[in-house]
């Protein structure tokens, strides 16, 4: 079986299904893509997609507050699902940075209310 074979049968499936595929595929494999980078001054030196401004912590909590990976990447056009499934392996990898860093949002935001 091929991909074009494939095709129609992945594009039938649901965004969470897709979703699924993707982590599936991405089980156990190094995944090819811009990564992950920390610029100093750039989003606080916080861990961010490679070349954009986008958070890891952001990509994370949006997921805990029940935004699926579908809509991630409609509200981010520039990110891919690569860039999706990097953002989950670096969570994984330091969670306690992640944590740190919404907990730090959180209560920037708590502060100006």
């Amino acid at each position: 079986m091929t991909l074009k074979d494939l095709e129609p049968q992945l594009l039938a499936l649901s965004d969470d299904e897709k979703a699924q595929v993707v982590q599936l595929l991405s089980q156990g494999k190094i995944i090819q893509g811009r990564g992950i980078e920390k610029t100093p001054g750039v989003c606080g030196g916080s861990a961010c997609i490679a070349n954009t401004r986008i958070p890891v912590w952001v990509l994370v909590d949006a997921r805990r507050l029940g935004i699926t990976e579908s809509q991630l990447l409609d509200d981010y056009p520039t990110l891919s699902a690569v860039d999706l499934v990097n953002a989950w392996n670096y969570a994984e990898a330091f969670p306690d940075e992640i944590e740190t860093a919404i907990q730090e949002n959180n209560e920037e935001l708590s502060e100006a209310l």
